[in-house]
């Protein structure tokens, strides 16, 4: 793919960004949800490329989707692309941390069709060829394991973990080793991504969360490196049904990174609200400052752009 898609896939998601950060904290997730659904849409369709979203919004919502399957672009190269037009819609509505608008390339066939289901991650910041972690293993054993990899106490382990009900007796697991936890909302593509980070406080991180999520999250660890594991989650035959119409037939795979995402990848997000991976949008009457951040697989070349916007010039109409 020719390189100077990256920086067209960054005005993507700060059109996005800047469309949902006008919407923080007054409460309705679906207006927010649909200013940068239609600001994505707008900013897709003006790139010289033949796009298909394989990885689109999800029906849990009942969202204003960009659908899968949606054809977008002016003409070009043929991509296959995965999408979340507002990561975090409860978080913008609530005027929480860790938003984003996200968005990633690869070349047809590049990303695994996940259906819109749960799915079990893991991933930490170690070569994605070493067999440290795995969600075939317990979880302390993986905290404990890592930890001697990381020649570090199991104590000073921190493990990033969705506060859901669901989560529960991981987190309990976690707590009886003595490991310290980093609790998150919501944005389960910005945590997975922050534990690959070299330089991050997260260790690890391990939930359940959306299967496109997941894909999303592949993809820029595609660019930046790290280990990764995912395996789909089904509760019940409607679910199951979800996953045969993407020819999905073993239910019980453990997907590889490579597996969610591979070959020739970009990925791009924008923060709406602060978060611990970027800064969220600062608007002013005329002018939006935004901090995006861009990757490439093909070089493993990592950006952080930050983006000043002229009201005057740039109209929202979003």
């Amino acid at each position: 793919m020719d390189r100077n898609l990256a920086i067209e896939l960054v005005r993507v998601t700060e059109f996005a960004a800047l469309a949902a950060a006008k919407h923080i904290g007054r409460g309705d997730e679906k207006i927010a949800d649909q200013a940068a659904v239609d600001a994505m849409r707008t900013s897709l369709n003006a790139m010289t490329i033949e796009g298909t979203v394989v990885i689109g919004e999800g029906e849990r919502d009942e969202a204003p989707m960009l659908f899968i399957g949606e054809k977008v672009g002016q003409g070009g190269p043929k991509v296959d692309i995965a999408l979340d037009p507002l990561e975090g819609t409860t978080i913008t509505a609530k005027g929480g941390e860790n938003a984003m608008a996200v968005i990633a390339l690869a070349q047809d066939g590049g990303f695994l069709n996940a259906p819109d289901v749960y799915m079990e991650k893991i991933s930490s910041n170690i070569k994605n060829n070493e067999k440290i972690i795995s969600i075939q293993q317990d979880l302390k054993s993986n905290i404990k394991d890592l930890a001697k990899y990381k020649n570090i106490n199991v104590e000073d382990m921190i493990i990033c973990v969705l506060d859901r009900e669901r989560h529960q007796n991981a987190i309990e697991q976690i707590r009886s080793l003595g490991s310290r936890i980093k609790m998150i909302d919501d944005g389960d593509v910005s945590a997975v991504i922050s534990s690959a980070l070299p330089n991050n406080i997260i260790d690890m991180y391990y939930g359940i969360g959306g299967a496109p999520e997941g894909v999303l999250a592949a993809a820029a660890l595609q660019c930046i490196g790290g280990f990764m594991e995912g395996k789909l989650l089904f509760r019940n035959d409607d679910e199951k049904a979800r996953a045969a119409k993407v020819n999905i037939t073993d239910l019980n795979k453990i997907y590889s990174l490579k597996e969610l995402a591979q070959g020739d990848v970009m990925f791009s997000a924008t923060g709406v609200t602060d978060g611990t991976m970027l800064p969220g949008v600062k608007t002013n009457k005329f002018m939006g400052e935004t901090h995006s951040i861009v990757m490439r697989s093909k070089t493993g070349t990592v950006r952080h752009i930050v983006g000043n916007h002229n009201f005057n010039i740039k109209k929202l109409d979003y």
